[in-house]
């Protein structure tokens, strides 16, 4: 054995017991698990009396997909216990572009990404950025493992532009094409951002006949549906609908039900879930452990003013008319960006800017920074969506923990962080998701089994990422493993100190290599893009 893991508990994945065993790991796999018996050996050997052992963490909805070039240390999520991101989520990201494109997705998801500016765009297909990641930091490769989405939003920016309009059949037959490629090259499934242009102006129709190609392809839908707010449940059951008529597996990302008007409804949506997979439909869902979201602040705009892309978007806002236009939809209509809910901006927080003279902003709900300047919220953040170039980010508190608990315990539910990582104060889910899981929800509050939550975040993802080696302690499994204190384990990030790192998490391997080791992070590259398993 190069690695033998002795006296530790196994966690493995299943949802059964914990048990007492050794963990032997040669070439980057798991190759003996004793039980009983004399001790295994090993050219090094690991005393982890007092911690568990437990497959390599899925963030099923993660926006690193930059990060994960920009930054080898990426301690993010590998202090977390993460070995394998999904990203190219929400129906945005990098691939497939071409030159056009790749500048009005850089431009659009800047609060997200950063405008990356630091790095190079030598890709344009989805197979080329698989192959740059694979290659990442001269060749060495990745802090962590990604599996990548098709972004559903990206595609149509690609074939139709940024109209609200139905695809001609040719430019539909050019985005089956892209999905087929796509797939073929290596992604697991297409995501969709239906309540962020262009992709939200999709009707139903095309995202079946896209589907349909997912589908064929041995992938999954993962889309943000239109809307958690008002009309949820609807939005909800137009997914299920869709995705069950196009023959698709589904997975609902950061599956929620917010504002006031969804207070207390989570048993609507798990019966609604229920019926379904009763009926034989396949779903899954994904979660994050915390009340509010995290977005973009113009992605709370109504849909026809983000029409034509960033440019159009804010001579509208330019313009005095318009502006106001917009401002009677968010606050009065409810726009379809803020879920058909009138904004209430004592919720909107401001995380990050673009621009860092306009920082005073950050850690400030709207309405708090427009009564230090006396006037109007949409007055302040009229201002600050024109300043920025519509690079801000913002938390919005309109969770409720009690919907957060009941959705976890569900069947069907993954863990996803749904992590930004940019910005002054991100979001503290982008670095605790997980041992806020493990520490907060299952030790303190008891709402899971140390057992039950580790096949949240492990197996049930690996199942619906169909990888065959992968989300179990198994012999012949691939060694990407985290040991964790039970005791101990726990977020550091806080809504006001975000970027502070988990503890009780002393060691996390990928492909048996410690990219983790005594709580510090090491300089090992271990993670690769992972591609789809064919149909």
């Amino acid at each position: 054995m190069e690695l033998a893991i002795r006296d530790v508990n196994v966690v493995d994945g299943t949802g059964q017991a914990p048990y007492q065993a050794d963990v032997g790991i040669t070439a980057g796999r798991v190759t003996e698990i004793r039980r009983a018996g004399p001790p295994l050996g090993g050219r090094r050997t690991l005393d982890a009396q007092g911690l568990a052992l437990a497959p390599g963490f899925i963030d099923m909805h993660a926006h690193s997909d930059l990060a994960l070039l920009r930054d080898p240390d990426h301690s993010a999520k590998a202090a977390q216990g993460v070995t394998l991101e999904v990203i190219g989520q929400d129906g945005l990201s990098y691939a497939p572009v071409d030159d056009r494109t790749l500048a009005e997705v850089r431009r659009s998801i800047t609060g997200w990404n950063g405008n990356g500016d630091d790095i190079d765009f030598s890709w344009r297909s989805v197979g080329e950025y698989l192959d740059r990641l694979d290659h990442g930091f001269g060749g060495e490769g990745i802090a962590v493992n990604a599996a990548y989405l098709i972004p559903q939003g990206t595609l149509r920016m690609l074939a139709v532009g940024w109209e609200d309009r139905e695809a001609t059949p040719q430019e539909l037959d050019r985005m089956r094409e892209l999905v087929a490629t796509g797939m073929r090259e290596g992604a697991i499934g297409m995501s969709s951002g239906l309540t962020y242009t262009p992709g939200m102006y999709a009707k139903d129709a095309e995202l079946t006949e896209l589907c349909r190609v997912v589908a064929e392809h041995g992938g999954y839908y993962c889309p943000h549906h239109r809307s958690y707010g008002a009309g949820a449940l609807a939005a909800y059951e137009e997914m299920v609908t869709l995705t069950r008529e196009a023959g698709c597996p589904l997975h609902l990302a950061h599956a929620t039900m917010n504002f006031g008007v969804n207070e207390g409804k989570a048993p609507d949506l798990l019966a609604l879930l229920d019926k379904a997979l009763a009926e034989g439909a396949d779903i899954s869902l994904d979660t994050y452990p915390y009340t509010p979201g995290c977005t973009t602040l113009v992605a709370m705009l109504p849909s026809w003013a983000s029409e034509g892309g960033p440019e159009a978007t804010l001579a509208r806002l330019e313009d005095d008319g318009t502006a106001e236009r917009i401002r009677h939809h968010m606050e009065v209509v409810g726009a379809d960006g803020c879920h058909g809910v009138p904004i209430e901006w004592d919720t909107i927080e401001i995380s990050g800017v673009a621009d860092p003279a306009l920082a005073p902003y950050v850690g400030r709900t709207v309405r708090a920074s427009a009564d230090l300047h006396g006037e109007a919220p949409w007055v302040t953040a009229r201002r600050l969506l024109i300043a920025d170039s519509l690079g801000s980010t913002i938390l919005q508190h309109v969770g409720h923990e009690e919907n957060v608990r009941a959705i976890m315990r569900h069947r069907v539910h993954t863990g996803g962080s749904d992590g930004i990582l940019r910005g002054d104060k991100p979001h503290p889910r982008a670095y605790g998701t997980f041992p806020h899981y493990l520490g907060y929800y299952v030790r303190e509050l008891g709402v899971l089994s140390l057992e039950e939550c580790v096949a949240h975040l492990t197996a049930r993802p690996a199942a619906r990422l169909r990888l065959p080696d992968r989300g179990l302690v198994r012999e012949g499994y691939r060694a990407d493993l985290v040991l964790f204190d039970p005791a101990t384990v726990a977020a550091g990030s806080t809504f006001d100190s975000p970027r502070t790192l988990p503890t009780g998490i002393p060691h996390v391997l990928i492909d048996g290599r410690f990219v983790i080791e005594d709580g510090r992070r090491t300089d090992v590259l271990a993670g690769r893009a992972v591609r789809g398993t064919p149909a």
